[in-house]
């Protein structure tokens, strides 16, 4: 959500900032609205003195034994405006929140311009990918081990859906633990096991809401499945005021993820790449206005740390304008090398929402002891998407009679199983 105050201080910042996403520009008609809704709230503020003014020359009136007819019919007309200009203010103010609950949030000035991921940047390349002959992609390496069936999940469920078996059932478990341990004993975040299903409230304070309805899954008790555990891990700080000195507060949690891929026909039909439903260890930090800026930078740093501790090669790269997410104001995507596609795809991203996310949720801060309060800053970021992390491992660690080395540092989280085969 929009800070209306900087839109009237600065209207035309703010569109620039808007066509820097590819929007028109909207601060006319905001600052319309603002002004009818400002206007009749003053309206109604004098009405409302005039009728409490007449209230008090009734009872004068009575008291001295004059006719306070005229007084009371102005009363009653009065307070048929009054209703009548509520009415008129929250429909103007319902056209406005509809207009502001509408619109991305307004890249940093340091994100690079461009229409779409064409325009992204790379940032750094870590680890040479690996260049195989005859790459198989992991869907077949899955198939032929017999432990990736996709007919009988489609059978079960329809398109968009996987069974694992066996020992890739259980490195899917591994890396979602090995990831989980990473977060939680070596970079400061504390594990949350949340919800998988949210109310409206939630799902608006981090965006989803009400733009990407037809992204979501929603039950017939009115809850939304959650698209990624973002979503319950920030609004644990909704309607809150914090202590600034407790900032950051670092948040981490496994869990399923649920999407409709809506917009997704055609794209990644086959394999795991692009499922309605798959695991993914999130990341969520809450700052001080100050610090999320670097809190960017680690979080980023802590989402490759995985991919260097498994030995993935990958690239980072800063997305463009065209290309970020709905509430963020920066985004990293880290790409990791798959041999298969020979190419790389994307597995994290993190993404500063500064206090976009928090006007939403209402979640402000302040020094202890001090009254005045500001908006958190929030960040949120994969680390990383599980099912994507295994596919990486797949495809890089293939040998070339359709087996896969166990990288080192998921062993134990396998048993001590350095190889999975058709004979495992």
């Amino acid at each position: 959500m929009h800070d209306l105050r900087l839109i009237r201080d600065n209207p035309d910042a703010f569109d620039r900032g808007l066509a820097r996403r590819g929007l028109s520009p909207m601060s006319g008609e905001i600052l319309a609205l603002d002004a009818r809704r400002r206007a009749a709230q003053t309206t109604l503020q004098e009405i409302q003195a005039r009728r409490n003014e007449a209230s008090k020359e009734i009872g004068l009136a009575k008291r001295a034994g004059r006719d306070a007819a005229d007084l009371m019919a102005e009363v009653a007309g009065l307070k048929e405006s009054i209703q009548q200009i509520e009415e008129q203010e929250r429909e103007i103010g319902a056209a406005l929140d509809t207009i502001l609950a509408g619109l991305p949030n307004l890249p940093a000035d340091e994100v690079p311009e461009g229409p779409d991921e064409s325009a992204n940047v790379e940032v750094r390349r870590v680890g040479e990918p690996a260049r195989m002959n005859d790459a198989q992609e992991h869907f077949d390496l899955g198939e032929k081990l017999g432990m990736m069936d996709f007919a009988a999940a489609a059978k079960l469920s329809g398109a968009r859906f996987t069974v694992l078996r066996g020992q890739l059932a259980r490195l899917e478990r591994a890396l979602g633990q090995f990831m989980l341990d990473l977060h939680t004993t070596e970079h400061g975040f504390l594990e949350v096991m949340p919800p998988f299903m949210v109310r409206d409230e939630a799902a608006f304070g981090t965006g989803q809401l009400p733009k990407f309805a037809e992204d979501l899954f929603r039950t017939n008790t009115g809850h939304w499945l959650i698209p990624t555990s973002e979503v319950p891990l920030t609004n644990l700080v909704a309607d809150r005021i914090l202590d600034l000195e407790d900032l950051p507060l670092r948040m981490t949690a496994l869990t399923p993820c649920f999407r409709a891929e809506a917009g997704a026909a055609g794209k990644d039909t086959r394999g795991m790449i692009r499922q309605h439903q798959f695991w993914k260890v999130e990341m969520v930090s809450v700052t001080g206005p100050d610090q999320s800026d670097a809190e960017h930078q680690y979080m980023t740093e802590c989402a490759e740390s995985v991919l260097k501790r498994l030995g993935l090669p990958f690239r980072t790269i800063v997305l463009c304008t065209g290309d970020m997410g709905f509430s963020a104001r920066k985004t990293y995507d880290i790409e990791v090398w798959l041999p298969g596609q020979n190419a790389y795809r994307e597995i994290s991203s993190v993404s500063n929402c500064g206090d976009f996310q928090a006007r939403r949720m209402k979640a402000r801060c302040r020094p202890r002891g001090d009254k005045n309060t500001q908006f958190v800053h929030t960040l949120n970021g994969s680390g990383v998407a599980v099912g994507r992390c295994m596919i990486a491992v797949m495809e890089n660690f293939q040998q070339p009679d359709g087996s896969i080395t166990v990288p080192d540092v998921l062993r134990p989280y396998m048993g001590g199983l350095e190889r999975i085969s058709a004979d495992a």
